[in-house]
């Protein structure tokens, strides 16, 4: 039995508001009681046969540009919309709806939580053997719509997927000493978390898939109402080195925040004038 259960309306899978709402409730307390900070990792999430649908469905992307730099090398980022599969674009209507913004209200315990229409940095994300995601910090505000960014969601797409392919995503203590959770990423296998500026996480290590394998995932990411002035230089996407290892810094971020954490705002206003 899956976490939330989809009704077919004719052709069409669905999610009950009712039944969504009494999932979230049901889970509050250990999302809200988990380390290092609030979150939840939810096996048979949905439907696998949905989900091997988006499979089926998923683009070749082999030819597109990706991630490489030394922060995030080999990943590849797809938004909906460019996917012309209707089961896909039916999956990420239902996750952007109102039943399941419902059950993550009732889940995290975080009112007025609104969905991304743009999918800014969302979509159907693959990452082929060899590349990686380090230990990172999200970007904080979108950038077009100027929401706080609240929550992520991860559901993975991988069959099959053995513990020596790599891949799992960890979830850092807010201090950057250690990994305090592992998870690898397996079919139907879904991941809730909070975005601070302090929630890290990633799959640093490169992956060690075969080569005609590799590490797919449904992201989304939700977001509220802004909690404060927006500043000129906001802060954005924060890489941190792991403790004893050769993860390359990325200084022109660090002078970025540095800027946002310490120029007055007023000064910041106006170089923006």
């Amino acid at each position: 039995m899956a976490v939330l259960n989809f009704t077919d309306l004719g052709g069409y899978q669905s999610l009950d508001l009712d039944q969504c709402r009494a999932a979230g409730r049901s889970l509050a307390e250990d999302y809200r009681n988990a380390a290092p900070y609030p979150h939840i990792v939810l096996d048979d999430f949905i439907d696998p046969a949905l989900l091997r649908q988006v499979v089926r469905e998923f683009p070749d992307n082999r030819e597109r540009a990706s991630f490489a730099r030394d922060q995030e090398r080999l990943k590849h980022q797809v938004r909906p919309d460019e996917c012309p599969g209707p089961a896909t674009r039916a999956l990420f209507a239902e996750l952007n709806g109102t039943a399941f913004v419902t059950f993550l209200s009732e889940l995290t315990g975080i009112g007025g939580l609104i969905s991304d229409p743009y999918f800014a940095g969302a979509g159907l994300h693959e990452t082929r053997s060899g590349g990686h995601l380090s230990i990172h910090a999200d970007f904080p505000r979108h950038e077009i719509t100027g929401l706080d960014r609240r929550l992520n969601l991860l559901i993975y797409l991988n069959e099959d997927w053995h513990e020596e392919y790599g891949g799992a995503l960890e979830l850092w203590d807010r201090e950057m000493r250690g990994c305090r959770k592992s998870v690898l990423p397996v079919m139907a296998r879904a991941v809730i978390f909070n975005t601070e500026r302090d929630t890290f996480h990633g799959h640093p290590d490169a992956l060690a898939c075969p080569p005609d394998r590799s590490r797919r995932s449904i992201a989304t990411y939700y977001y509220t109402a802004p909690r404060r002035d927006v500043m000129r230089f906001e802060r954005t996407t924060d890489f941190r080195p792991r403790p004893g290892t050769s993860d390359k810094r990325d200084w022109q971020i660090m002078l970025h925040h540095l800027k946002a954490d310490w120029i007055p705002p007023i000064l910041q206003r106006r170089r923006d004038a």
